[in-house]
């Protein structure tokens, strides 16, 4: 299981018991949409092959509320 934790500037995550963080402007760079317009699936996709994508995907701006 792949946890995600969000705030302004990146993406803290745990992967298969490794943590690291991935940074706004990397995010940006891969989706090639500004950071508040990313959804939580893509940046799943950034970091899993084959992510199990089973509830509603969620904007990153509507995450940081």
């Amino acid at each position: 299981m792949t946890v995600l934790s969000f705030d302004e500037e990146g993406v803290d995550v745990i992967y298969e018991g490794t943590e690291f963080r991935l940074e706004k402007d990397l995010i940006e760079e891969a989706t090639e949409k500004p950071y508040p317009e990313v959804t939580d699936h893509e940046v799943l996709q950034i970091i899993e092959e084959n992510p199990s994508l089973s509830d509603e995907p969620r904007r990153i701006a509507d995450i940081l509320g």
